[in-house]
């Protein structure tokens, strides 16, 4: 019998987990890209956290969405949202202690429409935000990099954090790798020159709740076709295999990154028991929504924002040293994530 679990208890999980939650005492934490499905669940942990005694800062370009996504901490005075976009220089002058950079346009539609905006958006907006922090109090910065920037390997094995593939960067499917690689040497390069105290996390393709409807990653457009009540359309052979991550264990991996993580560091962040291919993905979200698979080539327009990428397996061991785990099969939280999505739809 399948597990039945729910998107509020695995967050109230993630910020019961046994870290030194102390370290926040009295601080102020900026989470950016909040709105974004990573961030949105990073505050909805950092927010549930018992007894909490630090303050959350969301920040994210579109206060509407804010307002429907955190509608349940208006007025809660360790909650503020800060409409802003990292591209650009900080209008705001308040001292963030620590601050969890997961802005990064990672919609494979923007890769194809809008490859400059996304370079911009990787690159200026992590220098914006280290500078920032370095005048205003930071004491560790926590990127939230891609798996992304390992590009296409060659041996078959899971990535290892010292492993670096090939990335075609005279393509403008490239943006986003490259920017983040190139985000990443930032981070090191402010730790050597300026002393920045920096993490760096690399999550496998995440998949959960609080979705938008201009999402087009995979997890997203199986979930809204059967929610509308329609079969799967895939849009190739979904061959490709890679390591998932439900959303919430991917905020706990990333609180125990930021709390115990080694300063200068990069950490892969998947479920070690998720491998699977994208029809492996399909075919169990239409299982659980008693739908069908179908396939439908995509316009060439659409298929420029694909990932080129046949196999993308993480090695998890460095961030299991932490003491993070990822507990219970993938397929109970693929449910969990469907009916939240269904109720946010109501």
């Amino acid at each position: 019998m399948a597990e039945v679990r729910t998107y509020a208890a695995d967050v109230a999980a993630a910020a019961s987990a046994a870290l030194p939650w102390e370290k926040l005492g009295g601080c102020n934490i900026l989470v950016t890209g909040a709105t974004g499905l990573i961030g949105g669940c990073l505050v909805d942990v950092l927010m549930a956290r018992p007894g909490r005694s630090y303050r959350v800062f969301a920040s994210g370009r579109n206060a509407a969405r804010a307002g429907q996504r955190f509608a349940r901490y208006a007025g809660d005075p360790g909650f503020c949202f800060i409409e802003h976009d990292v591209s650009q220089k900080p209008a705001f002058s308040k001292e963030f202690h620590y601050i969890v950079h997961a802005a990064g346009g990672a919609a494979p539609a923007a890769f194809a429409a809008s490859p400059v905006e996304v370079m911009r958006a990787n690159f200026n907006g992590t220098d914006n935000l280290l500078a920032y922090g370095m005048a205003h109090g930071l004491r560790r910065f926590l990127y939230v990099s891609s798996g992304e920037v390992y590009g296409q390997g060659s041996s078959g094995k899971p990535f290892s954090e010292c492993d670096s593939g090939y990335v075609d960067c005279a393509t403008a499917r490239a943006c986003y790798p490259s920017a983040k690689r190139a985000a990443e040497t930032l981070c090191a390069s402010y730790a050597a020159e300026h002393g920045a105290n920096v993490v760096i996390a690399r999550p496998c393709h995440t998949y959960g709740p609080h979705f938008t409807e201009s999402d087009n990653r995979v997890y997203a457009q199986f979930i809204r076709n059967v929610l509308r009540g329609e079969d799967i359309v895939m849009k190739s052979d979904g061959l490709q295999e890679r390591s998932w991550c439900y959303v919430a264990d991917c905020a706990s991996a990333l609180l125990h990154i930021l709390l115990k993580g080694e300063s200068g560091q990069a950490y892969n962040v998947a479920d070690p028991t998720s491998h699977f291919t994208i029809r492996e993905l399909a075919e169990a979200v239409a299982q659980i929504a008693g739908r069908k698979v179908r396939t439908e080539l995509p316009p060439e327009a659409e298929r420029r924002g694909y990932s080129v990428v046949t196999h993308a397996v993480f090695d998890t061991r460095k961030l299991e040293s932490l003491g993070w785990r990822a507990a219970g099969r993938w397929q109970d939280k693929m449910r969990a994530t469907i009916e939240e999505q269904r109720a946010a739809l109501v």
